[in-house]
C-alpha cells in the first residue's frame, strides 16, 4: 500500500472481503483517507469509494522502459 496515492495512479483492491477484490482500476479522487477508483470493462464505467488501507499501486502496463 502507498501512504501517498494520487489521481491517476493504477490500483488493486487487496482487501479479501471486498466485492471488488483482485480488480484493478485508476484512482479518480482522493478525500480525507476515501478514495474513489474507477474501473471499466466492455461497454461499463464503475466509480467506487474506498479506503486507502485496502488498495494497492500496481506498476503500469504496456509500456517499456527506455533503455
Amino acid at each position: 500500500m502507498s501512504s501517498e496515492l494520487r489521481p491517476g495512479m493504477p490500483v488493486k483492491v487487496v482487501n479479501p472481503r471486498d466485492q471488488y477484490y483482485g480488480f484493478e482500476g485508476q484512482v479518480q479522487k482522493v478525500v480525507d483517507g476515501a478514495v474513489g477508483v474507477i474501473f471499466s470493462g466492455g461497454n461499463w464505467i464503475k466509480l467506487v469509494r474506498f479506503a486507502s488501507k485496502d488498495l494497492e499501486v500496481v506498476e503500469q502496463r504496456g509500456k517499456r522502459r527506455k533503455k
